[in-house]
């Protein structure tokens, strides 16, 4: 929320709209949004129904209204008459309203501004240059990497009066959109990163791509550059350089590497001069040299330079959900802290509904240039907007604004003094959000409320289920429901994880293989409807306990399903339990025939007990071409079961046939709804479609052990390796019982390391296996990817003659999933 207020008829004329109601003069915007499940300040909110390729706000300008919200940006047609006493402006765009009303909002601060654009590296030199100048300026600036054509207007919305310097990072994808951005930053001091080929497929050439990026500083004051990255020098009216090969006003010289720090040595007018940073990596070496840069530029003396870049503290770019002691889930995102960081993160805590209760570990939030009291006081309205039960609070500044929190706390001086009184009882069966600045040290918390399991891990990034999940959205009419499959561990990535997080996306179905399945999620805080798959006799009266939805498939799966709610204890007998139908339609596995129907229609409509919510059957072949027209057969069968359906029920229900294949190659049988499966997580048989899909999960290990093995000897079990030369071994932590194929041994396969691909040795061990690093830079302990985006799942499932659906299943349940959020 900004200090700034505007009215509502001062909104109309700065996005050129058009009242669509009368306004009310009298209010006040002090706030805006655009999610729906975000709707919280709601008395003096504004809310801008924006429209993407993949969303849609005005779908649910019902909800924020229902939240409390009474100011409206649309740009379609609207009955307002649904929306007693709302305002609504209409425009041409909304996206471009929002940027235009930020805009103006950046107008009313006269302060500077450093905007950051590149290829890469953007979120890494604004987080550094926060922590290297915060103490002389109270600073605001992008919350993590919001610096789209929307995150950009939302991070300049978070100035107020209290900041006097202002840190924006600015992304494009396609040309024509850094002057937007330019017009909502208006930066003083631009920095340029890297360039690289990020978002090249947007630009007809890398020169296109980098004058597009420059636009973001067509009014600096002054602009800092790599003289490496360009070709073309760009002429600025006044710049500071910096350059490893050429002269520059930063001329790097020397660069010396040790284990874990590198001395980088320069000229800088006519002086020697030199920094310590604690990396090794060539891009941090490179985005430490842009900060350097940056400060000299701002008359930051070299001394005050060379004592601060030595502490600079790595960035974690993502939220990591991972299991805890005594049946908790941890948040850890503990590298910063701020509001706008803190909101994101209480975003995915709030999300946890397998635990009633929520607790947040929070550390001072430095520099915010607000008022103490006035900042915890917003703290404490956040924490009771999302739900937070219990507030530990770390800190100086927290300790002498106790009083600002009105939920259940404690409150510590400093981390060391919570260490000492820890006791892991007084955490149990909670979600816990670790945020804390990273003075102090919250690492050592994350520590002790983690559960302690081996090095190799199933990471599941939440942002890409997310992008995959609105990628189909996209391809279906507003009004096309869609149903999740969540079976099968939601294919290897987690139940109720995964489930959580289409919950909170708004999806109107989950399924589920088998009822247990269906009672966990439910235990663990999952109210959507869940259909039941494969619902066995024995499980009818977990069914109707936990309000699942079984599959019919049978005239005696249904029969006995009706004794059981006869017999149950937990409904009233006025109540109709849901069910759906699977007709058979050619797949021939489970399901009603036509001839069937009859027999079928006839028991439903003399037994009041049930209700047919859905009608569907299963596309055996919808991801072949050579079987589209056994396909079309099949959705043509599927439609003359459903109307003789219609007729005999008398009543409406669903119909569903489309599966993730489906929904992309055979768009006229969307129907009611579609059932997204395998390419949820990111898997699709088409190049076209797997290059729109991101990668969901990475699977890796570390190296334990490394050993020469000399000529004559040999590796692991059955000595199927015999080596006939001096080789060196990396043994891995992962096996056959963690989801490695024993069939990928003795060469069948390679695993990535440091970038190179090495092959598997040997037989696969059950709990490890052996990799060739004779001819790599390689340490015990370094990282072993198994597949992840730069190996690709395909590859292996090629490897094994199968498909990437058994390989993500395979993954054992005792590898530790861990659970990510850019």
């Amino acid at each position: 929320m900004s200090s700034a207020k505007y009215t509502i008829s001062e909104v109309e004329n700065v996005v050129e709209g058009s009242a669509l109601t009368k306004l009310n003069s009298e209010m006040i915007i002090d706030d805006v949004l655009i999610d729906s499940r975000k709707a919280y300040n709601t008395a003096s909110a504004l809310f801008f129904a924006l429209v993407g390729e993949r969303n849609n706000g005005h779908h649910y300008l019902k909800d924020v209204y229902r939240s409390g919200v009474r100011n409206f940006i649309v740009s379609e047609e609207i009955n307002v008459d649904e929306f007693p006493n709302a305002s609504f402006i209409k425009v041409s765009n909304c996206v471009t309203a929002l940027q235009k009303f930020c805009a103006h909002h950046r107008k009313n601060f006269n302060i500077p501004i450093i905007g950051i654009t590149g290829s890469n590296g953007k979120t890494i030199v604004k987080e550094w240059l926060f922590q290297l100048l915060l103490q002389d300026y109270k600073i605001v600036r992008s919350p993590k990497s919001y610096n789209s054509q929307v995150g950009v207007p939302l991070s300049v919305w978070n100035i107020n009066d209290e900041h006097d310097l202002g840190v924006f990072e600015a992304g494009i994808s396609q040309s024509e959109e850094m002057q937007n951005l330019e017009q909502v930053i208006k930066p003083t001091i631009g920095v340029l990163t890297n360039i690289g080929d990020a978002h090249d497929e947007g630009f007809d050439s890398k020169s296109e791509k980098i004058q597009e990026k420059l636009k973001l500083f067509e009014n600096c004051e002054t602009v800092v550059y790599c003289k490496d990255d360009l070709d073309e020098k760009p002429k600025f009216q006044n710049a500071f350089t910096w350059s490893k090969n050429e002269d520059a006003d930063l001329k790097v010289n020397e660069i010396k590497k040790s284990q874990t720090t590198s001395i980088i040595t320069a000229t800088h007018n006519k002086k020697d001069v030199t920094i310590d940073v604690p990396f090794i990596d060539d891009a941090s070496i490179d985005n430490s040299i842009t900060c350097w840069a940056v400060l000299l530029q701002m008359n930051v003396s070299q001394e005050i330079i060379q004592e601060r870049i030595k502490n600079i503290s790595p960035v974690a770019m993502r939220l990591q959900l991972n299991s805890g002691i005594n049946g908790c889930t941890i948040i850890n995102d503990s590298y910063n802290s701020d509001l706008g960081s803190l909101s994101i993160a209480l975003d995915l805590l709030s999300q946890q509904n397998q635990h009633t209760k929520k607790t947040v570990i929070l550390s001072d939030i430095l520099q915010t240039g607000l008022d103490e009291h006035q900042l915890y006081t917003s703290v404490q309205e956040l924490l009771t907007q999302k739900g937070v039960n219990r507030l530990i609070g770390i800190g100086n500044s927290i300790c002498q604004n106790y009083q600002c929190f009105r939920i259940e706390k404690k409150i510590y001086l400093d981390t060391e003094s919570f260490l000492k009184e820890f006791n892991s009882f007084d955490f149990n069966n909670e979600a816990i959000l670790l945020k804390g600045s990273r003075k102090f040290k919250f690492e050592k918390i994350g520590h002790l409320l983690q559960q302690k399991d081996h090095q190799t891990v199933l990471e599941i990034n939440l942002n890409a289920i997310t992008h995959n999940l609105n990628y189909y959205r996209s391809k279906l009419k507003p009004s096309t429901k869609i149903m999740a499959m969540v079976k099968a561990f939601s294919y290897g990535s987690g139940s109720y994880e995964v489930a959580s997080l289409l919950q909170y996306h708004k999806v109107d179905y989950l399924a589920v293989a088998y009822a247990d399945e269906g009672v966990a999620l439910r235990k663990s805080g999952i109210t959507m409807p869940i259909m039941v798959m494969n619902p066995e006799s024995q499980s009818f009266n977990a069914i109707i306990k936990y309000k699942l939805e079984p599959e019919i498939y049978s005239i005696e799966i249904l029969k006995n399903f009706k004794t059981s709610l006869t017999e149950s204890f937990n409904r009233a007998a006025s109540d109709k339990f849901p069910i759906h139908i699977k007709l058979e339609t050619g797949m021939h596995r489970l399901g009603f025939s036509i001839d069937e129907l009859d027999e079928l229609i006839e028991f439903l409509v003399d037994n009041d007990q049930v209700e047919v919510i859905s009608v569907f059957s299963h596309l055996a072949a919808s991801d072949e071409s050579e079987d589209d027209d056994f396909t079309k057969q099949q959705i043509e069968s599927f439609n003359t079961s459903c109307e003789k359906f219609s007729v005999g029920l008398e009543y409406p229900f669903l119909k569903h046939i489309s599966n993730s294949a489906g929904i992309i190659r055979f768009p006229d049988a969307q129907m009611d709804m579609v059932r997204l499966g395998i390419g949820l997580y990111g898997i699709d048989s088409s190049r076209e479609v797997q290059n729109e899909l991101q990668q969901v999960s990475t699977f890796k290990a570390t190296i334990s052990q490394i050993k020469e093995v000399k000529e004559g000897e040999s590796v692991g079990y059955n000595r199927k390796l015999k080596v006939d030369c001096t080789m060196k071994i990396g043994t891995v932590g992962v096996g056959y019982a963690d989801g490695l194929n024993r069939k990928l041994g003795n060469g069948n396969y390679q695993l990535l390391v440091n970038g190179k691909k090495v092959p598997i040795v040997g037989n696969v061990c059950m709990d490890m296996c052996m990799i060739d690093v004779t001819n790599i830079d390689v340490n015990e302990g370094d990282e072993v990817l198994i597949f992840g985006e730069a190996l690709p799942i395909n590859d292996m499932a090629k490897a094994l003659e199968t498909i990437p659906y058994e390989i993500l299943t395979s993954v054992s349940q005792r590898v530790k999933r861990v659970y990510y959020q850019e």
